[in-house]
Parts: C-alpha cells; sequence; structure tokens
C-alpha cells in the first residue's frame, strides 16, 4: 500500500513513518531479550547439573587429623601372681596319718606342727638296727680285751707278732662295723624325725591333700604332697613383656596391678628382675614384679593385668586401627590433600594399644587422616568430607578412648574448612 501511495504521487507525512520505524525497533529489541534470557537460563541450567553431577561423583570420606600420644602410654598386660616362697611339703616316711594340726587358710609359723606320722615298720627298723649296734659293740668290746693280751703276751715271747697283728686287725674291723651300724642307727631316728610334718617358713596352708588314717607313701612325685604352705605377705608377679618394649621396662620400674575380683582396688608393684633372654614361643622376656599383699587383697597363684606407664617418644602419634591399609606395598593410610584429592602415606608403627595406633613416622600433626577408607580408593581420587567427619584422634566404630580421642568428637578446623562448601 505504502508503494502504492508513493506511486500515486501522494506525499506522506514524515510523522507516521518515524512512529513506525520506533515500534519496529522496540519489537527487535524484545525479541533479542528473550533470545539472550533463553540462552542465559539454559547456561546456567547447565552449569548447575554439572556442579550437581561433579558434587554426586566425589566420594564422601570421613576425616581426622592425627592424635598425639602425649608422654606417656599405658600398656597393659595379662600376668601370674605367685606366692614370693611357696612349698609343697611331702612324706620321707611311709605310714599312717596319725593326726594333723592345720586346715587350709591357717595361719602357722615356721616349725609350728602341721601332721603326726605312725610308722610302725620304720620303729621296728630302728629297734633292728639298735640291737645289730649292740651285738657288734659287744664284739668290739671282746675283740679290743684279746688284742690288749696278745700285747702283752708279745713282751714275754710268748706268742708271734703276727698273731698279735691279727688280733689288732680283727679290733679294728670290728670297730668300724660299730661305727656303721651306729650310723645306721643315727640314719633311722632321723627318718623317724620326718613322721612329724612341721612348716618350713611362716605362712599359710594353702592345700591339705590328706586325712587321719589315710595310707602315706614315701615320695615326692606331683600330686602326692600333704600340705602346701605359701608366704603370701608379698607376691611375686610375672609378666611377659612383648620383644619391642624390652628396653622400656627396667628394675625398679613402678606398675599397678588389677585382679578381677577387685577391679576398683588396684595394687602397687615394682620390678624386681628380668629373664635377660627372649622366650621363642612367646616372643617376649619374662619380668618378675614384687607386690605387697600383707593386707591379703591379691591371691597367690590367681590371674591379673599389669598396668605399665611407658614413657613416649616425643612427637609421638597416634591413628585408630580403622584407618590403616595393608596391601603389597606394606602398611599405609589414605590423606586427603588440600586440593581434595586422595594422597597414600607409608607408616611405621610404634606400638599397637589395641585401640590406639601409635605412629613412628610417616605423618605431620596437620595431616588430614581418612578413616575406614572405602574399597576402591586410589591414588588422587578427588573425595569430599562427609558429615561423619571427626575431630583429632576419633576412633569412631572402634571405641577407642584416651589416646586415640573419644568417639563423636567435633570436627577439627582442618576437616571443618574442608567440608565447606566449593565456590
Amino acid at each position: 500500500m505504502f508503494q502504492a501511495i508513493q506511486a500515486s504521487g501522494i506525499r506522506m507525512p514524515s510523522k507516521p513513518r518515524r512512529t513506525f520505524a520506533l515500534i519496529g525497533l522496540v519489537l527487535l529489541a524484545a525479541a533479542a531479550a528473550v533470545v539472550v534470557t533463553g540462552v542465559a537460563s539454559r547456561r546456567s541450567q547447565a552449569a548447575k547439573l554439572g556442579e550437581r553431577s561433579q558434587a554426586q561423583a566425589l566420594r564422601p570420606v570421613a576425616v581426622l587429623t592425627p592424635a598425639p600420644a602425649g608422654a606417656t602410654a599405658a600398656l597393659e598386660l595379662p600376668a601370674r601372681l605367685e606366692a614370693w616362697s611357696r612349698a609343697p611339703l611331702y612324706s620321707r616316711v611311709p605310714g599312717y596319718l596319725k593326726r594333723w594340726h592345720a586346715d587350709i587358710g591357717s595361719p602357722v609359723k615356721a616349725g609350728q606342727l602341721l601332721a603326726e606320722i605312725e610308722t610302725p615298720e620304720l620303729d621296728q627298723q630302728l629297734l633292728q638296727a639298735q640291737a645289730e649296734l649292740a651285738t657288734a659293740r659287744a664284739n668290739a668290746a671282746l675283740s679290743e680285751s684279746t688284742a690288749q693280751r696278745w700285747q702283752e703276751l708279745l713282751a714275754g715271747g710268748m706268742v708271734t707278732r703276727q698273731g698279735v697283728e691279727e688280733k689288732a686287725g680283727d679290733l679294728a674291723a670290728k670297730q668300724a662295723v660299730v661305727r656303721a651300724l651306729q650310723a645306721n642307727v643315727e640314719r633311722i631316728q632321723t627318718l623317724k624325725g620326718f613322721a612329724r610334718i612341721t612348716a618350713p617358713f611362716e605362712g599359710v596352708v594353702t592345700a591339705r591333700n590328706t586325712d587321719v588314717g589315710a595310707l602315706i607313701n614315701a615320695g615326692g612325685t606331683a600330686g602326692s604332697e600333704l600340705f602346701v604352705v605359701s608366704d603370701t605377705r608379698r607376691l611375686r608377679v610375672y609378666v611377659t613383656v612383648p620383644q619391642s618394649l624390652v628396653g622400656q621396662v627396667r628394675p625398679g620400674v613402678q606398675a599397678t596391678v588389677t585382679v578381677p575380683e577387685r577391679p576398683d582396688a588396684p595394687a602397687m608393684a615394682t620390678v624386681q628382675t628380668m629373664a635377660q633372654a627372649i622366650n621363642s614361643a612367646s616372643g617376649g622376656m619374662l619380668v618378675q614384679l614384687a607386690a605387697d599383699n600383707r593386707e591379703g587383697a591379691l591371691l597367690a597363684g590367681g590371674f591379673a593385668r599389669v598396668r605399665f606407664e611407658l614413657p613416649r617418644n616425643p612427637g609421638t602419634l597416634s591413628v585408630p586401627p580403622s584407618a590403616l591399609i595393608f596391601g603389597q606395598a606394606g602398611l599405609r593410610v589414605a590423606t586427603m590433600a588440600a586440593d581434595g584429592t586422595v594422597r597414600f602415606k607409608p607408616i611405621k608403627v610404634a606400638r599397637d594399644l589395641g585401640t590406639a595406633i601409635e605412629v613412628a613416622s610417616g605423618l605431620q600433626p596437620d595431616d588430614r587422616v581418612i578413616d575406614s577408607p572405602p574399597d576402591g580408593l586410589s591414588e588422587g581420587d578427588r573425595v569430599t568430607v562427609s558429615t561423619a567427619t571427626r575431630g583429632p584422634g576419633a576412633s569412631g566404630a572402634s571405641g577407642a578412648s584416651g589416646a586415640s580421642g573419644s568417639p563423636g568428637a567435633s570436627a577439627s578446623p582442618a576437616a571443618a574448612a574442608a567440608s565447606a562448601p566449593r565456590p
């Protein structure tokens, strides 16, 4: 139409022409704005989707920092309690038990009579030996008088010197028989003294394995002891210390002894002697401690737990056992670097305390150790800190305490910084 109007020679006013141009510009600007807005929206959604996919691709891990091990370490080992002196009492003579004077649990003094044994056979042997001794003495006396007479006859030339020497030899032989029979009588009398069972030292009767009328056999076979006397005023505590810790245990070192029946009343013990040799079966050294037991709180023959407070090397760190990784590359731990990647570090264990592992080398105090690393974790993998991150030395499911921290501890500052949202 506009062209037709121009062909007719009719002139249009300039104002409507400007209006149409302005409207066209407005429409063009609106269309451009719509296009730009749509493209920007799609790019934003794509970026958010990429970030979400990347975030979901990161494996969540629990992170902790190594805990300082402290100045000392508690080492608990099983131990055995023994009486300071223990004497099983056997019979040296056969017979029958006549009576006993001390039962189990009875305190006794050194030399106190415990039991008496009837020895009818030994009594007859003593009577026979005494009779033989009397006969020998009579023969010796006759031989002595005969030898003296022959010596007198020799001076008058009535007998030969050979005869005198024979009589003197007969006297010496009969005197030797007297001495032998005298020794036999004394031997039987000494055995007769063993019919009285006495306490060898001051202590307590811890066993009585006989009764009145029981047949008693002479001998010291295991299980045939009549009584057992133990000195329990002091106890010997035997413990096997692992070879790696032998160098930290010395005579004079103090330790606490705990028994199952008195868990809240530990006793003190002191290292007395050491075996100075490693037992090939146990891999440790036998150590003897002495414990005062005048109050009778500890029972001889029982089991106990001995706790040593051993000094640690300065700067020793500890981690929970769940952080260790065993593989062909040796013992390692997985750490989280500052850029969120995994770095494996070989470590050397100084001491295994059960609930915590003391690390001799390989870790720094500011390392972020991955607790319970998931399977398939490789060097350089990117990970993110999960909400289960715990504080220094926390042990998590292992339930460690003491040097390895407490379960549920708050996250460390380094772990908190690592868990902050990424820009």
